[in-house]
């Protein structure tokens, strides 16, 4: 298995026992499982604030996840390539021949396991739609997705929720986007701003 900051020896559980106390700390809590499967999409909504990373790590890091993001592909580079690797990191090389989407089923399929994290939203801003490349990627390779819903309110993170996308992605972009309906993100005044879709819409 690759080493990532999430499963490195030593170094992993202390970070995870770091990330879980000030979790608690901040009152913070996570609240379901993941699924127990090998491959998946894993997105997170409402994004709303800067501090949206920092509660990723520890909401991976209570779940004790390996998980995997894209990156630019200059970003794993020398001298610094290694440390995005070993953040999980994915290089995106946009000059390929073949596009994004392609380029994830590639690495989904010469995988055992898979955990590729997306935010949807791609933006703390107003959006009406969701970007939908974690639902091509997901349909293109055949896994499902799995929801993490953070709700600023309640302080809690609500995660394993799962979707199997369908070929009729209309339809799939409505319910899905409409499950974190409720849901106000880290800094809810920003939520208060954005608009989901519902199934009705």
């Amino acid at each position: 298995m690759k080493l990532t900051i999430f499963n490195t020896p030593i170094i992993s559980p202390l970070l995870r026992l770091v990330s879980n106390s000030i979790m608690r700390l901040l009152g913070w809590r996570v609240e379901g499982n993941l699924p127990d499967i090998p491959k998946y999409i894993l997105i997170g909504a409402p994004h709303t604030s800067n501090w949206d990373f920092l509660l990723f790590l520890g909401i991976v890091f209570h779940l004790k996840v390996s998980v995997r993001y894209m990156g630019k592909a200059e970003l794993f580079n020398n001298p610094f390539g290694w440390f995005f690797y070993w953040c999980g990191g994915i290089p995106v090389d946009r000059q390929k021949s073949t596009g994004l989407v392609e380029q994830m089923v590639e690495v989904c399929d010469r995988s055992e396991k898979f955990i590729l994290v997306i935010a949807p939203e791609g933006t703390r801003y107003q959006v009406r739609e969701w970007k939908r490349g974690f639902h091509h990627i997901a349909k293109s390779a055949g896994i499902p997705i799995v929801m993490a819903k953070v709700d600023g309110v309640r302080k809690t993170a609500f995660v394993g929720e799962t979707f199997h996308p369908t070929d009729d992605i209309e339809a799939d972009m409505k319910a899905i986007q409409a499950s974190f309906s409720g849901m106000t993100g880290i800094n809810p005044k920003k939520k208060t701003k954005k608009k989901y879709i519902t199934l009705e819409n």
